[in-house]
């Protein structure tokens, strides 16, 4: 009898038990540009920050109160969109909330007050998380048709989205585009292409559960790998929020050369992401975060004290490679150790995630108007150094995998 033909690298391994999806590859493909489309809107935002600061009379204290609106928007998201997905499915989700995104995003640029800004914000996030939401919730039902881990793959298009976002917004600046025109024009794009988006993704998966709130208390596995996403989760929110404001105001770069800081650190996240499956497969995740993370906390750390934009540039660039493997090394940590109640762990370890998104833009904030900003950034690399801390213990505090109940 022949030997089976090999499956490519690309086919999909189908498990014991497991639904039939409708072309996976398709899905994976379509889901990618959702992924890239969504990091698209806020990174072309980030460049003119600071121009949106000086417009409306900000401070960095209130800067950061109004760039709580985002985080707060997404957080009250989190909790109604798990049953909408339940229900209708992440496929439908998604095409609401991508329609829903591009049609919410000129509000920001609208915005004439530190309140406007926070509703703005807070409108766009909530946007924003449902259909991160959606689209994670796509990629586990595709993952689940793979056989076969793909999601940091996803993550790569996310932070290519961030590069190409912050380009079109430099782009903006230095031709003199209104942030509310820009805004539009990308929101038009995603909302159009939503429902071409969609077409052939995978139909009727429940996967919500790994994505709604859930804290982690009462597992100390849970509360190392959630200690850890808060603290990356606010050092992945403060690059986005304070790079362009801390490369102007603080280090006298022009409006365009500010918003090269977020891009540099989304670029770094890209190729840690692009890589991060191999490294985590030779080295295996907690090595791989801790050396990353180490990196990084030095280079931002030594790009603080130098305090020149090239040495920001580059410090930051270095600082996004060594945040750029933690959350799919911390989802497949409490993936594994869970068995059935994958879920379950996952939304703990993401509910932890957020909370430090939530946490991050008014600590900054609020530093910075005590003392200055480059002190108040000072936080970050003491936070990266954390994360290294936290991934050392990984490997030692481990549990050991619950025995699967799949059939």
């Amino acid at each position: 009898m022949p030997d089976a033909p090999k499956a490519s690298p690309d086919t999909p391994q189908r498990t014991p038990g497991a639904a039939t999806p409708g072309r996976p590859v398709q899905a994976r493909t379509a889901t990618s540009i959702v992924f890239a489309l969504h990091a698209v809107v806020f990174g072309s935002w980030t460049p003119h920050i600071p121009l949106v600061k000086d417009r409306i009379g900000l401070n960095d204290g209130t800067l950061g109160l109004a760039l709580l609106g985002g985080p707060i928007g997404s957080v009250l998201a989190m909790l109604a969109i798990g049953t909408f997905i339940a229900r209708a499915g992440s496929r439908r989700s998604m095409i609401v909330t991508m329609i829903g995104y591009g049609a919410v995003a000129p509000l920001v640029g609208l915005a004439d007050s530190w309140l406007g800004l926070f509703l703005a914000l807070g409108l766009l996030g909530a946007m924003q998380s449902g259909l991160d939401i959606s689209m994670n919730a796509q990629a586990v039902a595709i993952e689940k048709a793979y056989g076969r881990p793909v999601m940091s793959s996803f993550h790569a298009w996310w932070s290519f989205g961030a590069f190409a976002g912050t380009g079109l917004g430099i782009l903006g600046v230095s031709i003199g585009l209104g942030l509310a025109t820009q805004l539009a024009l990308i929101g038009a794009a995603v909302a159009i292409a939503a429902p071409l988006l969609a077409r052939p993704l995978i139909r009727d998966d429940r996967a919500a559960d790994d994505h709604r709130i859930v804290l982690p208390w009462g597992n100390r596995w849970l509360l190392l790998l959630g200690a850890i996403m808060f603290a990356a989760l606010l050092c992945e929110g403060a690059a986005g929020d304070w790079a362009a404001v801390y490369l102007r105001d603080a280090l006298d770069a022009p409006a365009a050369v500010a918003g090269l800081g977020y891009a540099a650190f989304a670029l770094a996240m890209l190729f840690g992401r692009a890589m991060g499956d191999r490294w985590v497969a030779a080295y295996g995740g907690g090595p791989v975060v801790a050396v990353l993370a180490a990196a990084g906390a030095l280079a931002l750390a030594a790009a603080l004290l130098i305090g020149h934009p090239v040495a920001a540039l580059a410090g930051l660039a270095v600082y996004g490679l060594g945040i750029a493997c933690v959350v799919p090394v911390c989802f497949s940590a409490a993936a594994a150790s869970s068995g059935s109640h994958a879920g379950h762990s996952i939304a703990a370890v993401a509910t932890a995630g957020w909370a430090g998104f939530l946490v991050g833009p008014p600590a900054i904030g609020t530093l910075a108007h005590v003392t200055s900003l480059p002190l108040a950034l000072g936080l970050l690399p003491i936070l990266c150094a954390a994360v290294m801390v936290g991934a050392l213990r990984m490997r030692r505090h481990a549990p050991a995998p619950e025995p699967s109940t799949a059939v």
